[in-house]
């Protein structure tokens, strides 16, 4: 493989995990993000899950995009998403029932979101397989390492443990930490994410949003 192409498709891969995030930068998948960060382990299962999901719409998209009728095709590739979908959401009843109650509609509404959908429409319907895998595996990483640091800094803050293990001594077992217990409701997600997004746009100022000053509007 020439390294023009690797260096190509090596972008593919990792630019969405910072330079073209799909939480951070496109501002997608935040009703996941935001619904079951509670704890890291339910965002470890979804995060797997969205990759999952978007590295085979993504490549059954890129392979049938050729014989895909044009009128239909976002009829087929909601078929696709929500075919993977039912798959990963009843492997989850099956071995890990626990999670997947706390889970709950979330996991079927991977279906609905809006990275899943962009990638395929985007990217895959002009790409081919291989590089449409990459795209789906990159962009699923992208979104999972938000939801796993929103998921674990939510449950150490908000219960002193990781994935259920005691990480800080809480004073109602006798150590120092108390916890928060605003960070096990949900608009502490908002925060986080917020918080996140801007540490982001101040390291890389060309992600920085450039609004139209009231001065340079034209005269109505």
């Amino acid at each position: 493989m020439q390294p023009n192409v690797t260096s190509r498709y090596g972008r593919v891969l990792v630019d969405p995990l910072v330079a073209t995030n799909p939480v951070t930068l496109q501002v997608l998948g935040l009703c996941s993000a935001l619904a079951v960060t509670s704890s890291l382990l339910p965002a470890l299962v979804m995060s797997a899950a969205v990759i999952v999901v978007l590295a085979f719409a993504n490549v059954a998209v890129s392979s049938l995009r050729h014989v895909m009728p044009q009128s239909i095709r976002l009829i087929i590739e909601v078929t696709l998403i929500a075919s993977a979908v039912i798959v990963v959401d009843e492997v989850l009843k099956a071995f890990m029932p626990g999670v997947s109650a706390v889970l709950s509609v979330f996991v079927g509404l991977i279906i609905t979101n809006c990275i899943v959908l962009a990638r395929v429409e985007s990217y895959a319907m002009h790409h081919g397989v291989f590089a449409s895998l990459l795209d789906g595996i990159g962009n699923g990483l992208g979104y999972s390492w938000i939801l796993l640091l929103v998921g674990a800094v939510r449950e150490l803050l908000g219960s002193g443990s990781l994935l259920g293990y005691a990480v800080l001594p809480v004073r109602a077992a006798g150590g120092w930490f108390e916890p928060n217990q605003l960070m096990l409701l949900t608009p502490s997600a908002f925060f986080i994410l917020g918080l996140v997004v801007w540490l982001i746009r101040t390291l890389r100022p060309a992600q920085r949003e450039t609004g139209e000053r009231p001065s340079q509007r034209s005269p109505t």
